[in-house]
């Protein structure tokens, strides 16, 4: 369900959000045509691509053959312009954070930025062929997932909300894309 047109701050005359959204590396443009597009309907905002960073060389962790997600949100402040916008990293290498195997998305609420991984996304990661639109779905719920972080959202209880928690694929694909009722009334409070 969407939103009313969000904007940050209290100001009545508020600009309305807006997300940018920056590759590392190359990203399928279909999947990002579909976050541009998912990403205004849902959460009601100017959303816009702003180009390519190269991946973080030292971000790479060769035991473990994946990135460190921290290392990526900095690399995003700079995109950021203006007080009322969020930067989306978009990557395909996969990455993780030191207390887990792997993560699908990672936020920073104090940069407002936010990097999600597609790597893991991908039906095609486990031998799946020919599944571009259930990658491009799963894309869309992480990112909102991550965007919310960036709002003021925490995990939620619901499995179905967008804001639960995914420790595995099959949490990604029952949940969302939408908010449940509490996490959209928390959401509505805190952006006016």
């Amino acid at each position: 369900m969407m939103l009313a047109l969000l904007s940050l701050g209290t100001a009545a005359a508020a600009a309305p959000l807006r997300i940018t959204i920056v590759t590392f590396g190359p990203a399928p443009p279909a999947v990002l045509a579909f976050l541009q597009e998912g990403l205004a309907r849902e959460l009601g905002a100017e959303v816009v691509q702003s180009g390519e960073i190269s991946v973080p060389a030292g971000a790479y962790g060769p035991q473990r053959r994946q990135y460190l997600a921290e290392t990526f949100l900095p690399l995003l402040a700079p995109c950021r312009q203006a007080s009322r916008e969020l930067v989306l990293g978009v990557t395909e290498v996969d990455l993780y954070v030191p207390a887990l195997n792997f993560v699908f998305g990672l936020a920073d609420s104090r940069l407002k930025c936010a990097v999600i991984s597609l790597a893991r996304l991908d039906p095609e990661f486990y031998g799946i062929k020919n599944a571009p639109q259930l990658l491009k779905e799963r894309s869309l719920k992480e990112a909102i997932h991550e965007l919310g972080h960036l709002l003021g959202l925490g995990h939620c209880g619901s499995p179905a909300c967008i804001m639960s928690f995914s420790n595995s694929l099959m949490d990604t694909d029952r949940k969302g894309p939408g908010f449940c009722g509490s996490c959209r009334q928390r959401l509505a409070g805190a952006v006016r």
